[in-house]
């Protein structure tokens, strides 16, 4: 017997734009390797050539994640060369990230992954910005 306040999966929100993130990153799996890097790594690395020489705690807030996440992450792309964390000298608790050389040297190859990405999906570019602004209107709603 079916309760019907019981909830199915058909009418939540959250199944579809877990699957539809799951799926997208997925994607990037094959772009994102040829560059050596995770899509979490990826996504790092974009906030650093925006801004290089963003403190930890600043990319963590970016991006969602605490520092027991971000700090490992931050670690194997720092041993892969691509990024170099130093304390600041004022104040020694706050780690400061730069892009190393091969840091810089990645995001000459990145810059045709959005392209690539976009082709595989074969959205038109308006669509895309359309369904980023619904999903970032909820983001923010969440935010509050």
């Amino acid at each position: 017997m079916e309760n019907s306040k019981t909830p199915k999966l058909a009418n939540q929100i959250c199944f579809p734009l877990y699957v539809i993130a799951k799926e997208i990153t997925g994607l990037y799996r094959p772009f994102l390797d040829e560059l050596d890097i995770t899509y979490p790594q990826y996504l790092v690395m974009m906030i650093l050539w925006e801004n290089d020489g963003l403190p930890v705690n600043h990319i963590g807030e970016k991006l969602f994640l605490d520092s027991g996440t971000l700090t490992p992450l931050l670690k194997r792309l720092e041993t892969k060369g691509f990024i170099l964390r130093k304390r600041k000298k004022e104040d020694e608790r706050v780690v400061e990230v730069f892009l190393a050389e091969a840091g810089k040297e990645l995001q000459k190859k990145a810059c045709a992954i959005p392209g690539k990405i976009q082709e595989r999906l074969g959205i038109q570019p308006e669509e895309l910005l359309e369904l980023k602004e619904s999903v970032l209107k909820i983001l923010n709603k969440i935010e509050k």
